[in-house]
């Protein structure tokens, strides 16, 4: 039997999910949440095999959500449920942990489908899903590569600090974070600091 625990802060969603699975064997829905303080909870004296979790909740977002269960439930398999079919989305619960990801469009034997193959070790990202991840590795292949020096000068101009505070903080001096600048405004293609941190922003480099 493939036990299966539900997240999701909308109820018709819930209720939902667990009248397409309610008659189909081998799989029983054991619980369910609207948010992910209660999963937590409930994975601290209760146990499932697989959780359909949506990544936008109430308290916490899916792949933080996805990252303390992995961490605390090793054999967890997460199962993110989403609106979002955005590959950075894709990419977060991925790296949180997730071994498969479905938009809520998804249709009751993809849903089934997805269950049974994560329940065996196997993955599932349904197509929507796989274009979007394709999607944005051939955008970061396609970005300059930066020196951890320059991300991190970019993640502290994002954070409003001039270049002198900038040379304070890292013990370097305002010409060297000059010419860092610089150097990202020629990388990126950009004449200033707010298309800087608008195209930052944009390609998720922050």
């Amino acid at each position: 039997m493939i036990r299966v625990y539900i997240v999701d802060d909308h109820a018709v969603v819930i209720e939902g999910i667990c009248s397409l699975l309610q008659n189909e064997e081998g799989i029983e829905v054991v619980g369910h949440a609207a948010n992910g303080a209660h999963c937590l909870e409930y994975f601290t004296s209760q146990k499932a095999d697989i959780i359909l979790m949506d990544i936008g909740l109430p308290d916490m977002n899916g792949t933080d959500l996805c990252a303390q269960l992995r961490a605390n439930c090793p054999g967890l398999v997460v199962l993110a449920l989403s609106n979002f079919n955005q590959g950075t989305y894709v990419r977060k619960m991925m790296e949180g942990g997730a071994s498969g990801y479905l938009l809520k469009n998804a249709s009751r034997e993809e849903i089934i489908e997805a269950i049974r193959i994560t329940a065996k070790g196997g993955t599932y990202f349904n197509a929507d899903a796989q274009q979007a991840l394709r999607s944005i590795t051939e955008q970061c292949d396609q970005l300059p590569a930066l020196t951890k020096r320059e991300k991190e000068i970019m993640t502290l101009i994002a954070e409003g600090l001039t270049n002198n505070q900038i040379a304070v903080k890292l013990f370097i001096s305002i010409d060297t974070v000059d010419s860092h600048r610089k150097n990202l405004y020629t990388k990126l293609g950009v004449k200033n600091t707010a298309m800087l941190i608008r195209f930052a922003l944009e390609n998720h480099l922050l």
